[in-house]
């Protein structure tokens, strides 16, 4: 087999993770609109993540995040993602950078893209003890929260017996979803 120089893999990776992030900085710019919804894999360990260390003692692996109705200070960068969320009743800060998410998917439209994360030394895992029960974390957000333009509607902090803005979930395979693997693209 031919080396292959100019890494196509990587272009079609990078090329990929451009739609999401065009994706997300659309919906930082104008919200969510019609029925979509966004749910982002990633993994908690990878170098650059910023999340809560209760949720990363967690979620050991990966985590799923959901934006649909309630989430504050979206902001897409070249390298990263940021957005609050709240956990428990607590707003959190996060920071994904691009390299760590592995999958994108919007299931209104059954569309999803699965990522190659390269491996590399993740952060190490800071286990709670398992007699302790989780507190509310005390901090403040990193940023003061602003008002995500999807502000049409269910806006601010979750009410008892609505749907919490982050929710923790499996990732999705909705039937008839449309996801693009770079491994389609490798010979085998």
């Amino acid at each position: 087999m031919a080396q292959d120089y100019l890494k196509y893999d990587r272009m079609v990776q990078d090329a990929l993770l451009g739609v999401a992030r065009s994706a997300l900085a659309m919906v930082a710019e104008h919200g969510l609109r019609g029925n979509h919804h966004l749910y982002i894999t990633f993994r908690t360990h990878f170098p650059g993540v910023d999340v809560p260390e209760h949720l990363r003692s967690k979620f050991a692996a990966e985590m799923t995040i959901v934006l649909q109705h309630q989430f504050y200070g979206l902001e897409s960068h070249e390298d990263r993602f940021e957005v609050t969320l709240s956990f428990n009743k607590q707003l959190e800060r996060l920071v994904i950078p691009w390299a760590a998410v592995t999958a994108f998917v919007d299931p209104s439209v059954n569309f999803g893209l699965q990522f190659q994360v390269e491996d590399v030394p993740m952060l190490p895992v800071a286990r709670a003890p398992e007699a302790e029960e989780e507190k509310p974390a005390g901090k403040a957000p990193a940023r003061a929260p602003r008002k995500s333009p999807a502000g049409k509607g269910k806006e601010g902090a979750a009410a008892d017996g609505e749907r919490p803005s982050a929710e923790i979930v499996p990732a999705p395979s909705p039937e008839g979803a449309t996801v693009v693997s770079l491994d389609s693209f490798r010979k085998k």
